[in-house]
């Protein structure tokens, strides 16, 4: 492997909007955005109604992606579209995230609409980003410039959130006048982070100039596509097997990330412990998914999946009991010790699964079904919200999605990918 191959000046502009976009997923998405709902726009408002809120508008951006990234896709496989997109996508989120910072406190429905085309700009953003990969190193490569981008994007993310737990916990270094100050300002400078750091891509990174025509048709082609993908996957039993287990437990593992702030704030912790420790966790995270991706190697990738599941049925059912902070940091840190796992090894498991020469085309649907989970779980924890004021419906509803999900993998044939029927 030439060093030249994967450390040049394409790939790393290319890598760097991973840096760019990820303090969005982590500081908003996980941190602030919870925090601030809870604490700010949503004050003195029952905690249930604050849980609900998030919930639904949560998946309710998911379910607006799964709609439009079927398109998105068919304009990206046009050829020379996936810069402009990309640009006009993330802009809309980095404006969105910033907007949030000057959305005042009787704002709530402008901060849930911000939160919403932030999260829609994130996801879809991502749809051209992912496919520019084809332009920046040979097929060879792929997977280690995606890594090298993931592991990027996850040290950008815990850089900005350090900075913000510092201004949170602190907010006079930084002239700040209390802490409501210094994260509404947070909220601008993620959007700043964002548009600063795509720059090197749109500069650096070329794509192909040929491109196919993208007409009026393109909405019809797109989801005529998405049928026959279906079909196409409906021919391999033990992929089918797995997409449903997948998609019920990742939707679990997703609503414990983007949850676990709110659940926190419901049990009365101090907003200083929960950004805490989800910083922690973050900087935890990236060597512990790096040793599970060799337990993975070591013991087969499903095994490494059912051993995390295992490991968030015992951590959601043990927080049940949850009463002091110090418990919300244990559970934090062993949920990130396995949450960055789970998703390489399910990745690593689908590939194995599917015809290798439909890889593109199963990959495609596989992202949408993931988007389509991120829907699920949040969906459930409204609903549960609705007839229990008790935090811990959260946990309770999820649980099913890890077990019943489990169980459907086991029955997945743990081999290369099988023959039609």
């Amino acid at each position: 492997m030439s060093r030249a191959d994967i450390m040049n000046r394409k790939v790393i502009a290319w890598a760097m909007y991973d840096w760019a976009n990820s303090a969005f997923a982590l500081s908003v998405m996980a941190v602030l955005f919870p925090l601030f709902l809870g604490s700010y726009w949503s004050v003195g408002v029952d905690g249930a109604l604050v849980t609900q809120r998030l919930a639904w508008v949560t998946a309710a951006a998911s379910a607006v992606v799964c709609v439009l990234a079927p398109v998105f896709g068919t304009i990206a496989d046009a050829g020379a579209y996936r810069k402009r997109f990309l640009l006009v996508l993330a802009l809309l989120g980095a404006s969105a995230t910033a907007g949030l910072g000057l959305a005042g406190q009787d704002k709530l429905i402008l901060a849930l609409c911000l939160y919403l085309l932030a999260s829609v700009g994130y996801y879809c953003s991502t749809v051209f980003y992912d496919s520019l990969i084809v332009n920046v190193v040979k097929p060879r490569y792929f997977s280690v410039v995606s890594s090298l981008g993931f592991a990027i994007g996850y040290l950008g993310g815990a850089v900005l959130l350090a900075l913000h737990v510092w201004m949170l916990t602190s907010p006079a270094t930084f002239g700040f006048a209390d802490a409501t100050a210094a994260i509404r300002f947070a909220f601008i400078s993620v959007g700043a982070w964002w548009a600063v750091f795509m720059l090197p891509l749109l500069f650096f990174v070329s794509e192909q100039t040929d491109r196919a025509e993208v007409g009026r048709n393109v909405l019809t082609a797109a989801y005529r596509e998405l049928v026959s993908t279906i079909g196409h996957i409906g021919r391999y039993r033990h992929v089918v097997r797995f997409l449903l287990a997948y998609w019920l437990y990742i939707g679990g593992v997703f609503t414990v990330i983007f949850m676990a702030v709110n659940y926190g704030q419901r049990l009365g912790f101090a907003q200083q412990d929960l950004v805490m420790a989800l910083m922690v966790t973050n900087f935890a995270g990236f060597p512990a998914t790096l040793l599970y991706g060799y337990f993975g190697h070591r013991f087969g990738a499903k095994a490494g999946i059912v051993f995390a599941l295992c490991v968030y049925v015992v951590v959601s059912s043990w927080a049940v009991f949850m009463t002091d902070v110090w418990q919300f940091y244990v559970m934090a840190v062993i949920i990130g010790s396995v949450q960055g796992g789970v998703q390489a090894l399910s990745r690593s498991l689908y590939a194995s699964l599917i015809p290798p020469q439909r890889s593109g085309e199963f990959f495609g649907f596989y992202n949408m079904l993931t988007k389509l989970a991120h829907v699920l779980g949040p969906t459930l924890v409204a609903i549960a919200a609705g007839f229990s004021s008790s935090p811990k419906v959260l946990l309770l509803v999820l649980l099913p999605l890890f077990v019943v999900g489990g169980l459907l993998l086991l029955r997945v044939k743990n081999a290369p990918y099988p023959q039609a029927g």
